[in-house]
């Protein structure tokens, strides 16, 4: 990377950078406002337990839930796990079924494969071509014995959106729980737990332009699980361990941040988006977007490059901040799951690459990406 060419960060769906503000409100908490959130006697704690009750009403109004029915976490990954093992273990030694799909994140594949090793039956549905679920598959899939379905509300690598609302219909029809991870929806689109008949929600901070290590899971009135993490019995026994206060009231400012301004936010990324990818297939032939181009994030472009392997692009131009799968897995050169579950060829798979746009991302950065993208990949072509 040349001295000159500052980096560019394309990278949101991996992580957000701490908003400013979001910073400035947990500063207090990480100085002189340091009491224990459990600490009842005193005016230390007192300032913590008021802190995070603010923060658990801005996440509240965020999703369209009660204050209450929000479960403080270290993140989407433990919100994940506490959801489906939670309900699992509710119904320990029955012939219990759960169903899922193909292309969840691996926090919600890798509790399901443990749990089916433990003798619960497991259904992963298929996608179409465009990574949305058939709502006649899921009926299809539905038992007597069916006792959770979990579906990501927005998939994390090619940012397709599900009919949230129409799977909520069907599983409240029948009164089964319906759990999603929506760690790629909440702060990006509007999110309500109501409207979608959602009993169980995972997010996180760092997804968010909040702080990393800190995450949530709305849990509707009156849904039993069984808490995963015992010790002190906090979070309505839920999820015990000291509060990360700071890393609360961040989530919670980012929330609030989030609910103001989100609709002219996304209005301006999506035409970032927009404009990064006109830019990028006018320049290079043959490229395909993956996913659905309506039913999508606006801040998501998944691409596949013929002819041009993703790795060696990432390479070539350094300055760019990409992904050739999720960050979680990126260490594995295996193919996407995600993208061979839309059906993708792993040759297709292992050329393709995920922007992410965001808050921060700049109409001449869009423009420089693009410009710097095109002139790696027809570089690289000259060599095949």
């Amino acid at each position: 990377m040349s001295p000159l060419a500052a980096p560019i960060y394309l990278d949101y769906h991996a992580t957000t950078p701490l908003d400013p503000r979001v910073l400035r409100a947990m500063e207090p908490y990480l100085t002189s406002q340091f009491g224990n959130a459990a600490s009842n006697s005193h005016a230390f704690g007192w300032a913590a337990a008021k802190a995070v009750s603010q923060a658990r009403a801005q996440i509240a109004t965020l999703i369209g839930a009660e204050p209450t029915e929000i479960v403080f976490t270290s993140g989407a990954t433990e919100s994940d796990n506490l959801a489906v093992k939670g309900v699992a273990d509710c119904h320990r030694g029955r012939k219990a079924h759960i169903i899922t799909t193909e292309f969840e994140h691996h926090a919600v594949l890798d509790p399901c494969a443990r749990l089916e090793h433990e003798g619960f039956a497991v259904t992963r549905l298929p996608l179409d071509h465009d990574g949305r679920i058939r709502l006649r598959d899921l009926e299809a899939a539905l038992r007597p014995e069916t006792v959770l379905v979990t579906i990501m509300a927005v998939n994390n690598e090619i940012g397709v959106i599900q009919d949230m609302a129409a799977i909520g219909a069907l599983t409240r029809a029948r009164g089964i729980l319906f759990h999603s991870d929506a760690t790629q929806a909440v702060g990006k689109m509007p999110v309500n737990v109501a409207a979608w008949q959602v009993d169980l929600v995972s997010l996180s901070g760092h997804k968010m332009y909040g702080p990393k290590g800190v995450g949530g899971l709305y849990v509707r009135q009156g849904v039993k699980l069984t808490c995963q993490q015992d010790g002190g019995g906090h979070e309505r026994g839920l999820r015990s361990g000291t509060l990360n206060v700071p890393g609360i009231v961040g989530l919670g400012a980012a929330a609030e941040y989030a609910a103001r301004e989100m609709a002219e936010e996304s209005a301006r990324i999506g035409r970032l988006r927009d404009r990064l990818r006109d830019r990028i297939c006018a320049g290079i032939d043959g490229v395909k977007i993956n996913g659905s181009q309506s039913d999508r994030v606006v801040h998501n472009l998944h691409l596949t490059f013929p002819e041009v392997d993703a790795t060696t692009l990432m390479m070539s131009m350094p300055e760019i901040a990409v992904s050739s799968g999720s960050a979680c897995t990126s260490s594995a050169r295996s193919a996407s799951h995600v993208l061979l579950a839309i059906g993708l060829s792993e040759d297709e798979a292992q050329r393709s690459l995920r922007f992410g746009l965001g808050r921060f991302t700049t109409e001449s950065e869009v423009d420089r990406a693009a410009e710097r993208v095109i002139a790696a990949t027809r570089q690289l072509r000259e060599l095949v």
